[in-house]
C-alpha cells in the first residue's frame, strides 16, 4: 500500500470514529433528560406533614417555642397551653424558610437541625425602633425597665425611664437573635378531616369539630343557545333563558362554638381564613354550622319540658296537673288575635 493511500485512510479514520460513537452520546444526553424529567424523591412542597419541633436561641439557649411537653415542662412554659405536633404545609411559610429548605427531600422519620440566622428569623434590631417617649404614655403601674408595653399600637419593652422620659424597644424581642430548630418529620397526612383540623389549628390555634359532605343542590343556569351563528335580531333581543340543575358541592363544615365566636384572628379574617381553606383542601365553600340543640330542635325542648311536667301523660294532663284552664287560654288567643 502506497504513503498516499495510509495517509488518506488516517485523514477518514476520525470522522468514521465520531459517526460511529455519536448514537452513543445521543444515547447518554437522552438518559440524562430522562433523569431529570422524573419525580423528585422525599417530601414537596404542597405536603402536609405532621412535625415535631423544638427552637432555641443560638446565643443563650432560650426557648423560642417547641411542640414537646416534656421540653415546655423542663423549661416551665405555657402552664395553660396545650403542646403537641403540628400539621403544616410546605412552602406556606408556617415555619421558617430555611426550617422548610431542609425538610423538602427528606422523608417520614427524617430528623435535622437547621439554623435560622436572625435576618431570616425575626429580624435584625432597627435602631430606628428604639424611642424615646413621654413617661405619661405609659401606665403608672408598667413605669420600669423591662415592662412590656403598648404604645400607639406598638407593642414594644422599657429599657430605661427617668423622670418624664422612657426608652422604649419596639423591635421584636428576638430580633437580632439566631434560631436553632431540632425537628423530626412524624408522617405526611393524607386525611382531608386532619388537613382541615391542622389549618384551623395553625390560623386559629383552635381545636374545632370538622366534617365533609357532599351536598346536591338546585341552580339556576344560563340556557346557551344551540346555533348562535344563526341567531336573527329578534334573539339576540330577546332575554336569556335559565334552567334549573342539580349541582354537587364539596362543602367543609366547621362546628362552630362560643370560642369561635369571640376569636379574633376569626371576627377579623373570617374571609381570608376561608379562602385559605377552599384552596387548600378543594371544597367548593364552607359551612360555618351552629347547634343548639339535639333532638327535635326548640318544639322537640318544649315536648320534653311539659312531659316532664305532666310525668309524661300528654299536654292535656300536663295543664291540669299545673291546674292550667286550657278553655281559658284559647279564649284569651282569640281575643288576641
Amino acid at each position: 500500500m502506497s504513503n498516499e493511500s495510509e495517509a488518506e485512510e488516517a485523514e477518514q479514520d476520525p470522522a468514521d470514529e465520531a459517526a460511529e460513537t455519536a448514537p452513543e452520546a445521543d444515547a447518554e444526553v437522552e438518559t440524562e433528560t430522562e433523569d431529570d424529567e422524573s419525580e423528585p424523591e422525599g417530601l414537596q412542597r404542597g405536603d402536609f406533614i405532621r412535625i415535631d419541633y423544638t427552637a432555641h436561641t443560638v446565643e443563650d439557649g432560650h426557648l423560642v417555642d417547641t411542640t414537646d411537653p416534656e421540653v415546655a415542662e423542663e423549661e416551665g412554659v405555657g402552664e395553660d397551653q396545650e403542646f403537641a405536633p403540628r400539621t403544616i404545609i410546605l412552602g406556606e411559610g408556617h415555619i421558617f424558610g430555611p426550617v422548610e429548605d431542609d425538610v423538602v427531600g427528606t422523608d417520614v422519620g427524617d430528623t435535622g437541625t437547621v439554623t435560622v440566622p436572625a435576618t431570616e428569623a425575626f429580624g435584625e434590631v432597627d435602631d430606628e425602633e428604639i424611642r424615646t417617649i413621654p413617661s405619661d404614655k405609659i401606665p403608672e403601674d408598667d413605669r420600669y425597665p423591662g415592662a412590656h408595653v403598648e404604645i400607639d399600637g406598638d407593642q414594644g419593652h422599657i429599657e430605661t425611664i427617668i423622670g418624664g422620659r422612657a426608652r422604649v424597644d419596639f423591635n421584636h424581642p428576638l430580633a437580632g437573635e439566631d434560631i436553632e430548630y431540632e425537628y423530626e418529620i412524624l408522617e405526611e397526612v393524607t386525611d382531608r378531616e386532619e388537613k382541615a383540623s391542622g389549618l384551623i389549628d395553625i390560623f386559629l390555634d383552635m381545636d374545632l369539630d370538622v366534617w365533609f359532605e357532599t351536598d346536591v343542590e338546585e341552580e339556576e343556569q344560563l340556557v346557551e343557545p344551540d346555533d348562535e351563528g344563526e341567531a336573527d335580531d329578534d334573539d339576540d333581543e330577546s332575554e336569556p333563558e335559565y334552567e334549573t340543575v342539580e349541582v354537587e358541592k364539596d362543602t367543609l363544615y366547621i362546628e362552630a362554638t362560643p370560642q369561635l365566636s369571640m376569636n379574633q384572628q376569626w371576627m377579623f379574617q373570617k374571609q381570608q381564613i376561608a379562602q385559605q381553606l377552599v384552596q387548600h383542601l378543594g371544597v367548593d365553600r364552607i359551612i360555618v354550622q351552629e347547634t343548639l340543640g339535639e333532638g327535635g330542635g326548640m318544639m322537640g325542648g318544649m315536648g320534653g319540658m311539659m312531659g316532664g311536667m305532666g310525668g309524661g301523660g300528654g299536654l292535656e294532663e300536663a295543664l291540669e296537673d299545673e291546674d292550667v284552664d286550657a278553655e281559658e287560654i284559647v279564649e284569651e288567643l282569640d281575643v288576641d288575635e
